[in-house]
């Protein structure tokens, strides 16, 4: 099959990428010259593992191109994604649909045959309805159908998510030329009995919004217990693991710390809350979530200027983690940006070391020192706060950190280490639901 993908963010240049691997021909098209450029010489713009070995190949083996020229790519292609950005609308949080419908345009005039535009970004309900009317007012004999086929992809396993789905979901291929084109796109994973729910185009866009909703919630449900075990001196990680035991429940999601962030949660999380609004259906569970989850940074925040005693005014704090998640560069929403700040407007200052996010980070972090490696980062520093749980921060040489420090006072927002371990080592510990 012959794909186009209008995007080379995030879910276009995996999704791209990952098509040029099952065989397909891919032709993937974004306005930005510099971005095309870096990937026609090999440069990967994003950090994603794995990603850099999988469109180097498939280019050699003249399967994935980059253009800046959308024409021929969307003559030739049986399936056009537009896989564009929908970045929350300042003002109600509506996804900003305006690169959708660019993209919408572009496609209607230089389609050429029966052709299936696919909508990949995630957009709010009825986002197929609008672009298959701009799409016919354009081109009123054109042949086409529009799709909705959402991505499921979590950053930093997006290939093995891509290839290994634990579904695939089409929305709104009706007739049988659409429905043939999308299965022949995914028939690599027929090998996997991968689960294709065919379903309408309107289910199939609220699927995306309600999964990812979901997911929030349940990531701000266990902050809520962990709160709750440090009250009562429970330890949350033990409850998470009794609940998640349960199949109804399931054990993922369930890992209590600074609250959710990224490019998919807080952006979706408040457009579902939009479109339920304006349907006269408001989910409050969803908006209760949203508003706990802002809140839950700050609290972070506080948790960290409680273990030194209440002020960190002149005091050097060293945060390990940045990015919203490790095996990432994102820095968006991520709970750093909220939990920095607050501790500098205490008067605190700031070194901190990421593995990845470190140059996004400095646009958009001021007055923070940055560090070349952990140890780098806890030297003479007053306090450490592990804020993203990075594979190398995991097994710390603990007694080389514990001689780097001024104050051996470790603050673990992600729970990597136990109570009991860095007590014998001298630290004054303090993690999220655990005494």
């Amino acid at each position: 099959m012959r794909v186009t993908m209008i995007g080379t963010g995030y879910v276009g240049l995996v999704s791209g990428a990952c098509f040029a691997d099952f065989g397909h021909t891919v032709t993937c098209v974004d306005k930005d010259a510099g971005k095309i450029a870096r990937l026609q010489k090999g440069e990967i713009p994003i950090f994603e593992p794995g990603l850099d070995e999988l469109v180097k190949d498939n280019v050699e083996q003249g399967r994935l191109f980059f253009t800046t020229d959308p024409a021929q790519a969307i003559r030739d292609a049986d399936a056009v994604f537009i896989a564009v950005g929908t970045p929350s609308r300042r003002g109600d949080g509506h996804a900003d649909l305006s690169y959708v419908h660019a993209a919408a345009e572009e496609i209607a005039g230089l389609m050429n045959g029966y052709t299936v535009i696919v909508t990949k970004s995630t957009v709010p309900v009825g986002t197929g309805d609008e672009v298959e009317a701009i799409i016919r007012e354009k081109r009123p004999d054109a042949e086409f159908a529009v799709v909705s086929n959402p991505e499921f992809l979590r950053e930093g396993a997006a290939i093995n998510d891509f290839k290994r789905p634990d579904r695939v979901v089409v929305g709104g291929a009706d007739d049988k030329r659409a429905r043939h084109i999308m299965g022949e796109l995914y028939r690599p994973l027929f090998l996997n009995e991968t689960p294709i729910i065919f379903t309408e185009r309107r289910t199939s866009e609220l699927i995306k919004y309600a999964a990812n909703a979901f997911l929030a919630m349940k990531i701000t449900f266990i902050n809520e217990i962990a709160d709750l075990c440090e009250e009562v001196g429970a330890n949350v990680q033990e409850v998470a693991k009794g609940i998640g035991l349960d199949n109804r429940i399931g054990r993922k999601f369930l890992n209590a710390g600074p609250g959710y962030g990224g490019s998919c949660f807080p952006k979706d999380t408040l457009a579902l809350m939009k479109t339920a609004r304006d349907y006269r259906a408001p989910i409050e569970l969803i908006e209760t979530t949203v508003r706990v989850n802002t809140a839950r940074k700050q609290k972070m925040a506080q948790k960290i200027i409680d273990a030194l005693d209440g002020n960190v005014a002149g005091k050097t704090i060293a945060v390990l983690g940045l990015t919203f998640k490790p095996n990432t560069d994102d820095m968006r929403d991520a709970p750093a940006l909220d939990i920095v700040p607050t501790l500098q407007a205490e008067g605190a200052k700031i070194r901190a070391f990421d593995p990845e996010g470190m140059h996004e980070a400095k646009h958009m972090l001021k007055d923070v020192q940055f560090a070349t490696g952990p140890y780098d980062c806890v030297q003479n520093a007053d306090a450490v706060a592990i804020i993203t749980e990075w594979d190398q921060f995991r097994a710390l040489d603990l007694d080389r950190m514990k001689d780097a420090l001024k104050a051996p006072v470790v603050v673990d927002l992600r729970n990597i280490y136990t109570p009991d371990e860095m007590r014998a080592k001298g630290f004054k510990y303090v993690s999220v639901g655990r005494s």
